[in-house]
């Protein structure tokens, strides 16, 4: 188990989606994995499912409304590492390392040696190598090389993009629009043995941003969910094990905060990175400690704020961080407490039009759900 901070600031020992991935290829039998999840035997067919933006909060609050959630075994609660973003915990998943080691430390991070510019993992950026940015070879490649037929089942916009080549490289993937395709994909793959697919929706999430969770939109996206869990159960050959988890919860934020505006916050900062509630802040060389001061005197218990050197003694990325880690990581960390949220001053209209939002360290953004169908 890895040593992660919580919203109490202690810290606490938990499984995570490095352990999901570890354990689902031990069970078929792939060389150097570790069941430390005890997931047990596998009759050589493993389905994964990954809704984004489902937090245990939110199958705590509204799971009672769709059948499906009493239908399926909760096997455990995991922790999304921090940030818990889609990026980072993705990369995770897919390497089955954690991100001081992967080096995909959030949203947007600043290229190392580059003008000043900034690398959103989910857009990506065609001037930077996917492969030589994220270097840790993946679980899929892995497993393929060991014989295991292994399927990326998800949306036809996502194959070949940056961020897939980064962190989820050497699946076959299989562009599939629409539950009902995507779960006769799920299903097609699924027929050799031994056999892994990784499937993945993002309309919950999507919904969470847009309008909050629990908001009509969201709910509507949450029975699509229990929709798509319901026919990948139904379709995929006997003995399959079919998973169901996340990347991260959502909290719906009330309060705001723009950087720089009525605040002298930005005095010595030279780029803003991270996203609204897990900040990476790029800081003038030699005013990095002067910065820190400042913003914990700003922020008192409103946010949490970190020098890089705190940042990696803490073990917030986990305990091993690489050198190209360190490089990308923010000189200041900020993290948001509560629901409130820390604004890019070139992004208020994009960031303060979210209710939803995700990335830092409380309980709902971070304890994530593990299914078994």
């Amino acid at each position: 188990m890895y040593s992660y901070q919580v919203n109490s600031g202690k810290i606490t020992e938990q499984f995570g989606l490095s352990h999901l991935t570890n354990s689902i290829f031990s069970a078929l039998k792939v060389s150097n994995t570790t069941d430390s999840l005890m997931i047990g035997q596998s009759q050589m067919r493993e389905c994964l499912i990954l809704i984004d933006g489902l937090g245990q909060d939110a199958i705590d609050k509204f799971g009672d409304q769709f059948e499906i959630f009493s239908q399926v075994d909760k096997f455990k609660i995991l922790a999304a590492n921090f940030p818990s973003t889609t990026a980072t915990s993705l990369s995770t998943l897919g390497t089955g390392v954690l991100p001081g080691v992967h080096g995909m430390l959030g949203y947007t991070v600043r290229v190392p040696r580059s003008d000043n510019r900034l690398l959103n993992a989910l857009k990506w950026d065609e001037r930077v190598d996917p492969v030589m940015w994220q270097k840790v070879p993946t679980m899929f490649e892995r497993a393929s090389a060991e014989g295991v037929a292994v399927t990326h089942v998800a949306a036809k916009r996502y194959e070949g993009s940056g961020f897939t080549q980064a962190a989820l490289r050497g699946a076959k993937y299989v562009g599939a629009n629409g539950i009902d395709e995507m779960a006769t994909a799920v299903a097609q793959a699924l027929k050799p043995q031994p056999s892994f697919v990784y499937t993945y929706l993002n309309t919950l999430d999507a919904a969470g941003h847009s309008d909050g969770v629990g908001s009509d939109k969201w709910l509507t996206a949450l029975q699509q969910v229990s929709e798509f869990i319901t026919k990948v159960k139904q379709v995929v050959p006997q003995g399959t094990r079919v998973w169901i988890t996340s990347d991260h919860g959502m909290v719906n934020s009330t309060e705001q905060i723009i950087l720089g505006q009525d605040n002298d916050l930005l005095k010595n900062v030279t780029l803003i990175g991270g996203e609204p509630r897990a900040r990476h802040i790029y800081i003038k060389a030699g005013a990095e400690a002067e910065t820190v001061a400042q913003w914990q005197e700003f922020f008192k218990d409103r946010a949490r704020i970190l020098s890089k050197q705190a940042v990696i003694e803490s073990g917030l990325f986990g305990s091993n961080v690489s050198e190209d880690s360190v490089e990308r990581m923010g000189d200041l960390i900020a993290i948001a407490q509560k629901d409130l949220i820390l604004i890019d001053p070139t992004r208020v209209r994009e960031e303060s039009s979210m209710v939803g939002h995700h990335g830092g360290t409380t309980d709902i953004e971070v304890l994530i759900p593990l299914l078994l169908a």
